[in-house]
């Protein structure tokens, strides 16, 4: 946990499946995630305890949460309640800015 990240800290942390991501800071209460994916790449569905808001920095996704899909943009953003099952599929190649309440500690194990 760090106070200041500079932008070239974070390591890229290749997940697969055409998608990587940067921890860009976290404390205990919340965690900020850069997630790039390749066009076509696919979030799979999936749940977790914590609060998500995505935010697309840049490219083009199909969004998922539950039983509602939306197309999204750059500048548009997305709130997941904890429990909810959601996902995406990259349609241009683009990059998601994650927040998570409280920070994923599986994230940095």
């Amino acid at each position: 946990m760090q106070t200041f990240v500079k932008a070239d800290e974070p390591k890229l942390i290749e997940l697969g499946g055409g998608q990587s991501r940067k921890i860009r800071a976290y404390n205990r209460e919340m965690m900020l995630v850069e997630v790039i994916f390749e066009s076509g790449a696919v979030g799979s569905d999936h749940s977790h305890e914590h609060t998500q808001i995505s935010y697309v920095l840049s490219g083009e996704f199909t969004y998922h949460i539950e039983a509602e899909t939306r197309r999204m943009l750059p500048g548009d953003s997305i709130v997941v309640d904890g429990g909810k099952v959601h996902g995406c599929a990259c349609v241009k190649a683009g990059t998601l800015l994650d927040i998570f309440a409280p920070m994923r500690e599986d994230f940095v194990r």
